[in-house]
């Protein structure tokens, strides 16, 4: 595999994103209601830190979205193709330095049933569950990524 980088994204990549997240085998099946009609827009891509990995050839492999006023990972998503190839972990490695460069003590995420496990072994921790509303029928855990302390910095 070529080398990878990841970069700031810019509204340019907004249709690129897009079609990560909408292509995604991990919202196939009963899960696919929650990227139904999902865009990444140019103005949120713009209005919050979201950085891409991409190949030596341009190719968006991978990104993810960081709310810094709610201390959040909003996305994060890597291509089914790239799968396995320790983008993700790049990736969460690159957001929890950026949240760290913000000031911030903690980044929450509402995970994807599927994903718990990755986030986990990237070093989050199990903080709770957010009951299902709305079009989501499914309970998601709670994450939390402590920027401060020991742990945080093995990480």
């Amino acid at each position: 595999m070529s080398e990878i980088t990841i970069r700031r994204a810019t509204a340019a990549d907004s249709k690129r994103l897009t079609r990560l997240v909408q292509g995604s085998g991990a919202y196939r099946g009963p899960y696919a209601v929650m990227v139904d009609g999902y865009q990444v827009g140019g103005a949120y891509i713009e209005h919050h830190p979201v950085h891409a990995a991409v190949d030596a050839e341009g190719r968006v492999l991978g990104f993810y979205a960081l709310l810094l006023d709610e201390a959040e990972l909003d996305l994060a998503f890597v291509a089914d193709a790239a799968q396995g190839l320790g983008i993700g972990r790049r990736l969460i490695a690159h957001m929890t330095a950026e949240a760290r460069a913000a000031g911030l003590d903690a980044v929450r995420v509402v995970a994807h049933p599927p994903a718990e496990e990755f986030y986990l072994r990237t070093g989050a921790r199990r903080t709770g569950t957010v009951a299902a509303s709305g079009r989501i029928h499914w309970d998601r855990p709670e994450l939390t990524y402590d920027l401060t302390g020991p742990a945080a910095a093995a990480a």
